[in-house]
């Protein structure tokens, strides 16, 4: 498999965090990309596992310095991938998988950096709140403004080379496996 940049992006609740693990477990051949968060850890949450959490200072630093592919500020919060952390992989003929969101998608796409976009839908925006609210971690206040910015993420779907609609979970990661090794030239 040639390695390849994999940009994996999604409205909050579309299932792209499930979908990617399950990619994880099924593709020896991908390296997941951690990425740098400023906001605080989520029940659960390791960091170095699933985010590095750092605070703002250190994150524009970091920004300030070049150390960053791609970042954004997303509800109030800083998220980054460590441009270093990348360029090793690829130079090392290892595919990454980033998880992020539609603005460092797009910056990335927009740099002109040889990669693979994928946009991850939930069926109906009816079904992405029920999956928001039955996270049980946001607020009412929060949910709202993310159903808002998936409406806005949803019209940035056509600047990604594949769509894929997580309506049933194992159709959905048969969809990118699918997707991965095609590009990958498997």
């Amino acid at each position: 498999m040639a390695a390849k940049l994999f940009i994996v992006s999604a409205p909050s609740g579309a299932g792209k965090t499930t979908l990617v693990k399950e990619l994880l477990k099924r593709l020896d051949s991908l390296i997941y990309s951690i990425s740098h968060t400023t906001r605080p850890p989520r029940q659960g949450e390791v960091d170095g596992k699933d985010y590095f959490f750092t605070d703002k200072a250190r994150f524009m630093e970091m920004v300030a310095s070049g150390q960053m592919l791609e970042w954004a500020q997303v509800y109030g919060n800083c998220y980054g991938t460590s441009k270093i952390f990348v360029q090793e992989r690829l130079a090392a003929g290892q595919s990454v998988l980033l998880d992020i969101d539609v603005q460092g998608g797009r910056q990335i796409m927009d740099s002109g950096l040889d990669s693979v976009s994928i946009f991850i839908m939930a069926p109906s925006l009816a079904v992405l709140e029920q999956r928001l609210r039955g996270r049980g971690t946001d607020a009412e206040e929060v949910i709202r403004e993310r159903l808002e910015s998936a409406k806005e993420e949803i019209d940035q779907k056509s600047f990604y080379a594949h769509v894929v609609v997580n309506d049933v979970l194992d159709e959905a990661v048969a969809r990118l496996i699918a997707i991965i090794e095609q590009e990958a030239g498997n």
